[in-house]
């Protein structure tokens, strides 16, 4: 009688949480699980959304159509290349800088909705919701990408150093994808609330357009020209436009000079900064 009643109450008691297991390689494993089914369930969400996905890939297709042969006329680029050629690195470039935006909408938006604490209360790696939602953006940003350059193609854009260099070029884009991939988790977490993107918006838009995509930083103000030439989208685009062997401004100074070197260091800087802010604010998060 004693056995029955003692199973009867272990029946009605909760199951104990798995605990993670032991040792490095199996936290791990653990962990790059957890994150992974976060991913499928990210990417689960966009496969059921496919009007935001057109839109999200239809936008700068539109801002290519409008400033390659709408404004392209009125532009003059040195030494006599295609307008288009010399856009299309660019607009690479303000591809992967905007997607900031849905990594911020998305991070507050699931802890607006109580998605994360959700998270936060399961027996799962702790890392895995941040992890997760990196690597879902990241395939999202490799889509975009691939999206723009079957745009370039079609409009006439090439790459004339060979396809190494251009593979080279493709991994700068998406390296500065996945540094400001971690400031976009890191304003999601601080602000919690998706309404707040047009805030973001505000630093974003400056960053993308105060560059040299679209005018030479020589022929604006001192002060201003500095910004633009330091601008680290500004590095990126003047790196993949020597890879892919498109006409850019050139210049004199020292970013304009080394801005290979520099397409490296800014996201690697700004991985530095973001990174274990984002670490720290996702363990700040109240239960």
């Amino acid at each position: 009688m004693n056995g029955t009643t003692t199973q009867v109450r272990d029946a009605g008691r909760p199951a104990a949480a798995p605990s993670a297991p032991a040792g490095p390689i199996g936290r791990l494993g653990w962990a790059l699980a957890d994150a992974w089914t976060i991913t499928v369930r990210d990417l689960t969400h966009w496969r059921r959304k496919p009007a935001q996905i057109v839109v999200a890939l239809l936008f700068p297709v539109m801002v290519v159509l409008l400033f390659g042969y709408v404004f392209g006329g009125g532009m003059v680029v040195p030494g006599g290349g295609d307008y288009r050629e010399f856009l299309m690195p660019g607009m690479f470039a303000m591809t992967m800088v905007f997607g900031i935006e849905s990594t911020f909408t998305a991070v507050a938006g699931d802890i607006g909705k109580g998605v994360t604490d959700r998270f936060r209360s399961l027996p799962m790696s702790r890392s895995a919701v941040v992890t997760g939602r990196g690597a879902a953006d990241m395939l999202n940003s490799v889509l975009g990408l691939a999206a723009m350059i079957v745009c370039g193609l079609a409009i006439g854009w090439r790459w004339h150093n060979g396809p190494w260099a251009a593979l080279a070029a493709v991994g700068l884009l998406l390296l500065l994808r996945f540094a400001l991939l971690w400031a976009g988790v890191y304003l999601g977490l601080a602000v919690g609330n998706p309404e707040a993107v047009m805030a973001v918006q505000i630093l974003v838009w400056p960053l993308g357009f105060l560059s040299n995509t679209f005018a030479a930083p020589a022929g604006m103000p001192g002060w201003l020209a500095a910004v633009a030439e330091w601008n680290p989208m500004s590095a990126t685009v003047s790196a993949t436009r020597e890879l892919f062997g498109n006409p850019g401004w050139g210049g004199d100074s020292f970013a304009a000079q080394h801005a290979m070197a520099l397409a490296i260091i800014w996201p690697v800087v700004l991985l530095a900064v973001f990174f274990p802010l984002s670490v720290r604010r996702y363990r700040r998060l109240s239960r």
